[in-house]
């Protein structure tokens, strides 16, 4: 995920492999703590992972859709993989309010056209992203 699209994270590469199995573990366990989901596609024929979302409840903006990375051999519409997760994110969203909010870098274009796609809007309102090599990140929002 990391090394594919950097800027989709808030976390570096270089920081990630510093982990250790305890802390990969708990980041997975937090996915299980309710109200927090993460959802994984799986190719049923060699259990491969093809991409995963998570969503978590913000105190501040409600649910919120995060983590969110889709193996390069299953991008497109045509695979329909990106699209089952963000559909279990939004029944996930349903369940806890109105809408679904997420931050997006400003140069992640194929990832901007996909939310836009879903119906996500931006809601003009953006951050600076911290991590090399900076720019901004535009928050969208989904009405459910």
């Amino acid at each position: 995920m990391l090394a594919d699209t950097p800027i989709a994270y808030g976390e570096t590469l270089a920081h990630a492999k510093t982990l250790g199995d305890a802390q990969w573990i708990q980041r997975a366990t937090n996915n299980e703590q309710d109200p927090n989901t993460g959802l994984v596609a799986i190719d049923d024929n060699d259990g491969t992972w093809l991409g995963v979302m998570r969503g978590y409840m913000s105190a501040n903006s409600g649910p919120m859709l995060v983590g969110v990375f889709v193996d390069p051999a299953a991008r497109g519409r045509h695979e329909g993989v990106a699209d089952a997760l963000l559909d279990g994110i939004i029944e996930w969203a349903r369940a806890l309010g109105t809408t679904l909010t997420l931050d997006v870098h400003a140069d992640n274009a194929r990832a901007i056209a996909f939310y836009a796609r879903r119906g996500f809007v931006d809601t003009g309102i953006t951050m600076p992203y911290e991590l090399e090599p900076g720019g901004i990140e535009h928050e969208m929002r989904l009405a459910l």
